[in-house]
């Protein structure tokens, strides 16, 4: 989150160029660097999840992401040591997208294998609701940054200052996650596939991995495009006040908080596929019209009020998909197939959304493009759930 909060100091501390939108352009291809090592992360990690259970995986995903965001934190910038700096902070991220590869999956398939009876939908959606914490809590110090340093101090060092709170909290996670039980599900099981049988298991039902891609598309577009880039769009794109564009990303964590578990609940009781159909449906509806609705007049309140819709839909969407996409999954390779399929659309589309929405306002000149990103994605979960065919397992 705070990679993508502060892309435009990132980008002048280790990208510098002669033009503005170059340098934000790499800064922000760097932040979809590190998704583009997920799918790698999911297979590697995932197998080792599969084989030696959610806990000590956990454990071992929490490591790494803790080594590249300490690089990322810690890295001199391009004026101090040239071109050494970008080489370590894509090797940051690129570390921080192998462990976010099955980081997602392994939690998730955790809350699963542990929900009571009738309400898998909603122990899962805490996974996702938990994220709106760093989105909350990097807006929270974001703006208490703007109104505490200059900002000529917030562009030379005070960006770092998120990354170092991060890095502090790491300690107590270690704690957090080292007091888990492994869950009964996977202690259960007789047999513990090999890395070879899982990597089998995923080539053969490729067609369902693919699926569930399609499927998690609308979830990584929305999230990204309504979280990370806020700031961006709002500052670049429709030049208003960086602690108006932090406020209004606060104020969607907040409503992705509230909603996420809601929507969780409901699939548990009215089934994945209606609030997949819905959601996806209104967002392919609604999605260019409400943007192009915001940059006929850039406002704080025309930007919370579309925000806040988008959050709705997202909230509603991703709450029923991620428990659809582990049941969609088969046991024996649960936490790896999740993993791969959500990588493979993370890498693919939602970790290039700042970038893409930014080349594509830059070379259309409309800055209601992002709009027609998300309506590509909603049109594509909107397929991805015609297609497929889970049984919705509620026990």
């Amino acid at each position: 989150m705070v990679f993508g909060y502060y892309a435009p100091f990132i980008a002048k501390a280790f990208f510098p160029s002669g033009s503005a939108f170059t340098s934000l352009m790499l800064a922000l291809a760097t932040f979809g660097a590190g998704f583009l090592m997920r799918p790698l992360g999911a297979i590697v990690l995932g197998s080792y999840i599969d084989r030696r259970g959610r806990r000590d995986g956990l454990l071992l995903t929490l490591g790494l992401m803790s080594l590249g965001t300490v690089s990322i934190a810690l890295t001199p910038g391009y004026a101090t040591i040239g071109l050494l700096a970008p080489v370590l902070v894509v090797a940051g991220r690129l570390l921080q997208g192998f462990s976010a590869g099955v980081e997602l999956g392994g939690a998730s398939v955790y809350l699963a294998e542990i929900a009571t009876p009738g309400d898998k939908g909603f122990y899962v959606s805490w996974q996702s609701a938990s994220q709106q914490a760093a989105v909350i809590t990097a807006a929270l110090i974001g703006v208490g940054l703007s109104h505490v340093l200059a900002p000529d101090a917030l562009e030379a060092w005070g960006w770092r200052v998120p990354l170092a709170i991060g890095c502090l909290i790491v300690p107590f996670l270690f704690l957090l996650r080292r007091s888990l039980q492994e869950t009964e599900e996977f202690l259960a099981r007789k047999s513990r596939p090999s890395a070879a049988q899982i990597a089998a298991s995923l080539a053969r039902d490729w067609r369902l991995v693919l699926t569930g891609a399609m499927l998690v598309t609308m979830t990584t577009v929305s999230f990204y495009l309504i979280t990370a880039y806020t700031p961006t769009f709002g500052g670049e794109a429709l030049h208003l006040g960086r602690v108006e564009s932090l406020t209004a990303t606060l104020c969607v964590g907040v409503s992705n908080f509230a909603w996420l578990p809601v929507m969780g609940a409901l699939s548990d009781r009215v089934g994945r596929r209606p609030v997949l159909l819905a959601a996806a449906g209104l967002a392919l509806a609604t999605a260019y019209p409400a943007m192009a609705w915001l940059v006929a007049s850039p406002s704080f309140a025309r930007l919370l009020s579309v925000e806040l819709w988008l959050s709705f839909l997202y909230a509603a969407y991703n709450g029923a998909m991620v428990v659809y996409l582990i049941e969609l999954m088969p046991a024996d390779a649960r936490a790896s197939g999740f993993s791969l399929a959500y990588s493979l659309a993370t890498a693919l589309f939602g970790g290039f959304t700042p970038a893409a929405c930014t080349y594509l306002i830059h070379a259309t000149g409309s800055r209601a493009m992002p709009g027609l990103w998300l309506s590509f994605a909603a049109a594509t979960g909107l397929g991805a759930v015609l297609i497929s065919n889970a049984t919705e397992n509620r026990t």
